[in-house]
């Protein structure tokens, strides 16, 4: 969602490590940005519509570069169009508050009348404005910044991330959190707070994560952190071990195309220190991973949205056929609304890549009330979901940039083919030999995703996107556990070209897609060589025969010779083959926006993290 920095330096200028902190959160995505700073000459702000580039223009006269505290956004419209009046920061009546916010207030039309009815006039449209007049008012009462936000919050209903500078006798800045993500950094000189941790490393590697209902107010060398109930709260520190450098483009043209690349030194930082192949298991820290847990399990019930929901499709086809457990996959947005009846000893397992998706957060919570135990897959060590999991299953993919999600879908995929090893193995589904062959099949793919990265095979990739790049539309099929990859793979050709693109299990085809097959119509078949793919090449020759293209991706050899094109995947166990069919098309996804001029990675519309409904 929205990006959120703030800073707070004992001696020298703020605004230009402000702008660098909305630079490396572009990627979340945005349609304004906007910096308040304060100095002696009082509060100043200034807010620009469009990309940061518009923002930079207007601060290049120099006249914020005396401050050394301030705050800065970059924002993706929800209440009103993306203009400069509904731009970040917004001020109270008086001038003297400015604030920035990620997340919706649900009760603003309330609060908003309320405001309207006392003379207030609102100069936005936007929910974030009338916090800001509400924490003025707070201060104009209790004269204590950090007080007045906790005051106004108490009024507020909804998810927020909030940054908070004021003027006057001495300057202050306050963040506060219910919901999507913020982090702080201090060190002896200097505050820093950031909705990413991306944007603090480059000052410090020591991190506070807050949690819901946290108010922390921030001065060099100092945090300050209280509960809703106004009593204090400890935080410790995290240590960050990315380098701020992990999350530059290394010389790639896109920092998608840089995470494709980094997918098999991902597998390896995911899988191979927890490997235990003497034993054929799989070593994972956590209760909930032990025998004890896992040999009465009697259900687990995956959670998960976009591309995470497509790795926890592909884990239930693991875990069931492995370890002998029925699973469920929901939407979580759709999870809380089918009032779901939970067995008990059940699992209640979320995925995400940044741990603070507003509706897999609320589904594990409506799972833990329930009764199932809270486990979370997850690239991000202080994530909220992590935090409130009994468990967790760290991917180690590092920062992912681009929008459209890669390198963290394979390590979700690869953490999952683990789980599934680690619970057969708990239940006595398989024995010490059977988990080896299982772990040695894993330590293979490395080398095979690598030669898929070859210049050769992507080039291969890059002429046929080339040559469909203009196709009326694309219809993706698989079946069993590369049914989740069609899925993934036109997620990813919709998310960052724009065209037309569908995902379906090939076996329902003939069940109303095949009507849209005609020329000019492109069909990528996910064809490995396994027990259905004499089913596949079925299915191949009825799209053919009604004049569609075929785009076969796999392994097996009758269907890659039928394909009109061909991109032919090496051979792996067909538990790991979702792991490398994936790659050749989010290669293909990439070449046709690349080739149709989109902006591959900041796609219109989406963000990174979605931290509201």
């Amino acid at each position: 969602m929205c990006g959120i920095v703030g800073g707070f330096r004992r001696d020298g200028a703020v605004v230009d490590s402000l702008v660098d902190g909305l630079r490396v959160l572009e990627y979340r995505g945005y349609d304004s940005a906007g910096v308040a700073v304060v100095d002696e000459r009082g509060l100043t702000v200034r807010r620009k519509a469009g990309r940061l580039a518009e923002l930079e223009g207007e601060i290049k006269d120099g006249a914020l570069n005396g401050a050394s505290i301030g705050i800065g956004h970059t924002r993706w419209a929800t209440h009103g169009p993306p203009t400069d009046r509904n731009a970040h920061p917004h001020t109270d009546v008086a001038g003297r508050v400015a604030l920035v916010h990620n997340g919706i207030i649900e009760n603003y039309l309330e609060l908003r009348d309320e405001l309207t009815a006392a003379g207030v006039e609102l100069l936005s449209d936007t929910d974030t404005e009338v916090l800001a007049h509400l924490v003025g008012r707070e201060l104009a009462d209790a004269g204590d910044l950090a007080e007045a936000v906790r005051r106004a919050l108490v009024r507020v209903e909804g998810y927020y991330a909030i940054a908070v500078v004021a003027r006057g006798a001495e300057a202050s800045m306050v963040c506060a959190r219910h919901g999507p993500p913020l982090c702080v950094g201090v060190t002896d000189d200097a505050a820093w707070l950031g909705s990413d941790v991306l944007a603090i490393l480059p000052h410090t590697r020591e991190v506070i994560f807050l949690e819901d209902g946290d108010v922390a107010e921030l001065g060099p060398g100092s945090v300050r952190i209280v509960r809703p109930d106004g009593t204090a709260a400890e935080r410790a520190p995290k240590t960050i071990e990315w380098d701020a450098e992990d999350a530059g483009k290394g010389g790639y043209p896109h920092y998608m195309l840089k995470e494709i690349y980094e997918q098999p030194d991902v597998l390896a930082q995911t899988a191979f220190s927890r490997l235990d192949l003497d034993r054929g298991d799989v070593a994972f820290e956590g209760d909930l991973w032990d025998d004890e847990f896992l040999s009465r399990l009697e259900r687990v019930q995956i959670a998960a949205c976009g591309t995470a929901l497509h790795a926890g499709l592909v884990t239930s086809y693991m875990i069931e056929r492995l370890a002998g457990v029925p699973v469920d996959v929901d939407y979580a947005s759709e999870f809380r609304y089918r009032d779901p009846v939970l067995v008990p000893n059940t699992l209640a397992l979320a995925i995400s890549q940044s741990g603070e998706t507003a509706d897999t957060l609320a589904a594990l919570r409506l799972a833990t009330a329930l009764g199932a135990r809270p486990a979370t897959i997850c690239n991000s060590i202080g994530s909220t979901m992590v935090r409130e999991s009994e468990s967790s299953i760290l991917i180690e993919a590092g920062p992912e940039i681009g929008v459209a999600s890669t390198k963290a879908f394979v390590a979700m995929v690869v953490a999952g083919y683990m789980l599934a090893v680690r619970t057969a193995r708990a239940r006595g589904r398989i024995d010490a030999d059977a988990g080896r062959t299982l772990l040695e099949e894993l330590r293979l793919v490395r080398p095979r995703l690598e030669s898929l990265l070859a210049d050769d095979a992507v080039e291969r990739v890059r002429g046929i996107a080339e040559r469909h790049h203009d196709a009326k539309g694309f219809l993706f099929l698989g079946r069993g556990i590369n049914y989740p990859i069609a899925l993934e793979g036109a997620l990813k050709l919709k998310e960052i070209s724009y065209v037309h693109a569908e995902g379906y299990p090939a076996g329902e085809m003939k069940h109303g897609p095949i009507a849209l097959i005609e020329p000019g119509m492109s069909t990528l078949v996910v064809a490995p060589h396994d027990d259905v793919a004499e089913k596949v090449l079925s299915n191949i020759e009825q799209v053919k025969a009604r004049g569609g293209e075929v785009i076969c991706v796999g392994s097996d050899p009758d269907c890659l010779a039928v394909a009109d094109e061909a991109l032919e995947v090496p051979h792996t166990g067909s538990w790991l083959s979702p792991v490398l069919n994936v790659v050749p098309l989010q290669l293909f996804a990439y070449f046709v926006a690349l080739k149709k001029g989109c902006d591959i990675d900041k796609p219109r519309n989406l963000a990174k993290s979605v931290t509201v409904e």
